[in-house]
């Protein structure tokens, strides 16, 4: 009998994508389904690309499914989100030069392998639907493919066993004074997945960025001699790079891999940790506080809870994960 558990992966590949991709890719405890790109940090050729690429560099027999180029509507109005001030620049100043913060494309050779024809969303329909064991939805980029999904046929959330979301923020932020970027990218596709009844965890940053590894963890998994450990070594360096020029983590010799987290996350749960069953709501409003989770904390909310919240997160747990799943190829 195989107890794997069936995950599909929802991506808008960049560094830590695609250390969360290896990580599902080589973990024996998950059966990866399929992997669905969608437009967020990078646009959706960069990120579908991305994707190939590190799937081929894997070897892995797992499909990649094209997904949505851009938000529901959030972006109909053109002044909506030039409004918003990003902290995140696309260049950041690290020692004397100028240090892109996502990749356009990853370093490693250009995908010779090729898309699935269906469109991620209506392969997330047809997957789920099915299935014959309930399947998990890993989405570590905007929510907008799944939101899809759940529109084309809301019904399959009773095929859903958990849907694990990277994104949003409690007392931490990214992108404005408010919000976390993926939340932030496609308010409304969060605010359609987050109501759909389906069995939610989200990861915000302040579980992901309680979780940051450090150079240390980079030389540990240079250290493997593997590919993928090298490969998210080197990922892990530069993403500890543009946060410690960007001034956006704790210390200068560490930095967040957020997506990697939901994967370890959907192993063994026990990586994260205060994680508190709660009322979530996002900002579609389209001001200051757009695309903000709304983390109603309060004993009696006015609204049912809806979604369990990791507020922290175990970094030598997660770092030993990555560790363990990078140790073989």
């Amino acid at each position: 009998m195989d107890n794997r558990r069936k995950v599909i992966l929802d991506v808008d590949t960049g560094s830590d994508d695609a250390v969360a991709i290896m990580a599902a890719v080589c973990a024996p405890e998950l059966e990866v389904l399929g992997i669905c790109s969608v437009a967020g940090n990078l646009p959706i050729d960069n990120t579908t690309e991305n994707t190939l690429r590190v799937v081929q560099m894997l070897g892995a027999d797992v499909p990649v499914y094209r997904g949505a180029s851009g938000p529901l509507v959030a972006q109909l109005n053109p002044l909506r989100q030039d409004m918003a001030p990003r902290k995140k620049p696309v260049f950041v100043e690290s020692r004397g030069r100028m240090v892109r913060v996502h990749n356009e494309y990853l370093d490693l050779p250009a995908a010779t392998i090729k898309t699935q024809d269906l469109p991620a969303a209506m392969f997330i329909v047809d997957t789920v639907r099915k299935s014959k064991e309930k399947v998990t939805l890993l989405p570590v980029g905007p929510l907008t493919n799944i939101a899809l999904a759940l529109k084309l046929d809301p019904t399959i959330v009773n095929n859903i066993d958990e849907i694990i979301i990277m994104g949003g923020g409690h007392a931490v932020f990214n992108t404005t004074s408010a919000a976390e970027f993926n939340i932030w990218f496609d308010p409304e596709a969060a605010e359609i997945v987050l109501q759909s009844g389906a069995n939610i965890t989200l990861l915000p940053l302040d579980a992901t960025h309680a979780a940051s590894l450090s150079l240390d963890d980079a030389k540990a998994l240079r250290g493997l001699g593997t590919k993928t450990g090298t490969f998210a070594a080197e990922l892990l360096e530069h993403r500890i790079e543009v946060f410690s020029a960007m001034k956006q983590a704790l210390r200068d010799d560490i930095a967040p891999v957020h997506d990697a987290l939901v994967v370890c996350a959907a192993i063994d749960p026990s990586v994260l940790t205060d994680v508190r069953f709660m009322r979530v709501d996002v900002d579609c409003g389209g001001g200051y506080a757009d695309g903000q989770t709304l983390c109603d904390t309060r004993a009696l909310p006015t609204k049912p809870r809806n979604c369990h919240v990791a507020l922290d997160a175990d970094p030598q747990k997660f770092a030993s994960m990555l560790l363990k799943y990078f140790s073989k190829s």
